[in-house]
């Protein structure tokens, strides 16, 4: 082409980046939005009282490939962004799962039979769970939940494994999310090669992992880009767009859903529609210090139930953090925001002082409550999700859209990646 394309990306989350990036990589011009002052959207670093906090918590795994591929194009070492562990999920007395390095699937088995606060036939249970899932190419009923899926599975399988693996990784209760997405991640996590099932914990801000680079990286590549502007509407204008005042060729849509739908509804109402529809889980995320504390990992599971709201609690001190400050993490939030906050963090502290009491140091004094009542959508069986293409030219990218994935930094990026090419062609 004599002429470069020029892409207008709406939206500098994780998603809206990625496209940008690529985009770019691929030849086009690139004019980037976003309404915030910053980059990052639902993942990105915020200082609260002089602590150097995150919005919320996110973890990887060794499978994220688009999101380890983007980060080294942006010259971001995993060494320096993530402490990468074999696939460890156990409480603060040692019981849980502990994996070593190699082969997923071979560590993971290992891993299950070495479980010594399990009887024999949990053990048992859950490789045959695991075995008759791959032998069914990781593929169940479109409306079955992960309930389901495990319905003859022992207690403490479902309990202490199951349940707590789902709620992280969909966000969404084990009786209502979707069984074919969590197998999808099961397969991704089990069968991409050695080290697919490790897990990737953050130590540097998440704006530094991704949102940072990645607008350095734009700027030295000749992007515009346009913080603190909401565009008000797109428009057609020939064979190409407009959006506000700004004529291009192609546009990306990497906002929320909901704005995504209030952007196109005029263009693409049915589309609009579909992405209205979606509904949302809440994660609240509490932060807190206890001077002296040093926890026995960097993650460890919680007993969560009807009384104790925490699933997880990070250890920030061992993560690059402030010493002692500690990150506790409801997924599934939505009893708990009802309830509020006063009575979710009083339910946290006192799950913390009985779970973690060797390991505390000085009472804990909470920093921060972030709740964030729209974190993902509900990913729950037979969900409908808008796709990528809206009409010609126009295309949409965020973790909500159509995808074998649940609302992950991966599959935010991923949508990212494929928008970006499929504007560029």
């Amino acid at each position: 082409m004599t002429t470069r394309l020029h892409v207008a990306i709406v939206g500098a989350g994780w998603a809206g980046l990625a496209a940008a990036v690529e985009a770019s990589r691929c030849g086009a011009r690139v004019t980037l939005f976003e309404m915030a002052p910053a980059a990052g959207g639902r993942a990105r670093g915020v200082v609260s009282h002089g602590a150097a906090l995150d919005n919320g918590m996110h973890i990887c795994i060794g499978a994220y490939t688009e999101t380890l591929g983007l980060m080294k194009e942006l010259g971001v070492a995993e060494s320096a962004a993530f402490l990468r562990r074999p696939l460890t999920l156990v409480d603060a007395a040692g019981r849980g799962l502990r994996a070593r390095p190699g082969p997923a699937v071979r560590a993971f088995a290992l891993a299950v039979l070495r479980r010594s606060d399990w009887h024999w036939r949990d053990r048992l249970g859950l490789l045959w769970l695991a075995a008759r899932w791959r032998t069914g190419g990781f593929r169940c009923a479109p409306d079955a939940t992960v309930a389901d899926l495990c319905s003859a599975a022992p207690d403490a399988v479902r309990h202490d494994f199951i349940e707590p693996l789902c709620v992280a990784a969909l966000n969404t209760p084990m009786a209502d999310a979707s069984g074919a997405v969590f197998l999808r991640v099961l397969q991704d996590a089990l069968f991409s090669g050695p080290g697919s099932a490790d897990l990737l914990l953050p130590k540097a801000s998440l704006s530094d992992i991704v949102p940072v680079p990645a607008m350095a990286w734009l700027e030295r590549a000749g992007a515009t880009i346009m913080l603190g502007h909401r565009v008000d509407r797109i428009e057609r204008e020939g064979s190409g767009w407009r959006a506000d005042e700004v004529g291009v060729d192609r546009i990306i849509v990497a906002a929320s859903a909901t704005e995504t739908a209030r952007l196109v509804g005029p263009h693409a109402s049915a589309w609009a529609a579909t992405a209205s529809a979606l509904h949302y889980e809440p994660i609240v995320t509490l932060y807190a210090r206890s001077d002296g504390c040093v926890l026995p990992e960097p993650m460890l599971a919680l007993a969560a139930d009807a009384s104790r709201p925490a699933q997880f609690v990070f250890d920030r001190g061992q993560l690059g953090g402030a010493a002692g400050l500690l990150a506790f993490v409801v997924s599934g939030a939505a009893a708990w925001v009802e309830r509020g906050a006063a009575a979710t963090e009083a339910a946290i502290l006192a799950q913390a002082a009985a779970e973690l009491e060797p390991h505390l140091g000085a009472p804990l004094q909470v920093v921060r409550t972030m709740v964030e009542k729209r974190a993902t959508f509900a990913c729950v069986p037979g969900l409908k999700r808008p796709p990528m293409d809206i009409v010609p030219a126009l295309f949409a990218a965020g973790d909500y859209i159509d995808g074998p994935y649940p609302a992950t930094l991966e599959g935010a990026i991923r949508s990212g990646v494929a928008a970006a090419r499929a504007a560029a062609r």
